[in-house]
């Protein structure tokens, strides 16, 4: 997956949310948790910060330490729910 290119300056829905961290943890985007802590999933530290150049370049105001700070589906979401207001 290459996590680099910009696809889109809007911030990621669910469905691509799991589209892209099912690479990263290994899995099936259908099976990435909602709730469960995406860093104790297998999700690196080194992939936060790719996702979030990625999001950066595409113009998302993405907050590493917010994403950081609730490391789940759900709390990413709220995040980027966040941005879209």
């Amino acid at each position: 997956m290459d996590t680099d290119s910009p696809s889109s300056t809007q911030p990621p829905g669910e469905q691509e949310l799991r589209e892209l961290l099912a690479p990263l943890l290994d899995t099936r985007p259908e099976d990435v948790p909602a709730d469960a802590n995406l860093i104790l999933q297998g999700l690196t530290s080194i992939d936060m910060m790719r996702l979030v150049g990625r999001w950066r370049r595409a113009k998302v105001p993405v907050v590493f330490e917010e994403l950081a700070s609730a490391p789940t589906l759900n709390g990413w979401l709220a995040h980027f729910d966040g941005l879209r207001k």
